[in-house]
């Protein structure tokens, strides 16, 4: 079975990022806007053996501040526009740990933790709409205390597995 392992932001970032995302995403359909823990991953793995492994790994964390603020592209390397967040301890050691106990090998891209708004765009597309949107004064803040381990339907929509919430005191 294909897993993923996300954050989803409040619904107001949701929502600002939708209302690019259904214009210029095709993926807009098949999950809400997130923030990638770790890429979509196969395993034979038990889904009971990857709670278990995510229910120690969020327990390790407290809630943490997340910031949105520009909009930025990974031009040249793909045509994909997001909203980028600004990168800190947390983020980086929850996608570290993600990777590290988890199957799925090591991740193919460096970790730019951010909420994708378009892409598979043409070149031309692609410096239209960043041209626009990254005039953007996007300026977010919201306290993040869950990540989703989240799994693929044969339609290739995703659907939340299961919620962890952050800290030893969530119960």
């Amino acid at each position: 079975m294909k897993y993923g392992i996300v954050i989803f932001p409040s619904k107001k970032l949701q929502d600002l990022a939708n209302s690019y995302r259904k214009r210029y995403d095709p993926h807009y359909a098949l999950i809400p806007p997130h923030l990638t823990l770790k890429e979509a991953f196969n395993t034979d793995l038990d889904a009971d053996n990857l709670t278990d492994k995510l229910e120690e790994i969020s327990q390790n964390y407290e809630p943490f501040n997340l910031k949105i603020h520009k909009v930025s592209s990974f031009q040249p390397i793909t045509n994909t526009i997001y909203f980028k967040a600004e990168n800190n301890d947390t983020l980086t050691s929850l996608h570290h740990d993600c990777y590290k106990q988890l199957p799925g090998g090591e991740p193919s891209h460096p970790f730019v933790p951010h909420v994708t708004i378009a892409q598979k765009l043409s070149n031309d597309e692609h410096s239209d709409v960043y041209g626009s949107l990254r005039m953007l004064g996007i300026e977010h803040e919201e306290i993040i205390d869950r990540f989703h381990l989240v799994y693929q339907l044969e339609n290739d929509s995703w659907s939340v597995y299961e919620t962890f919430r952050l800290g030893r005191d969530h119960q």
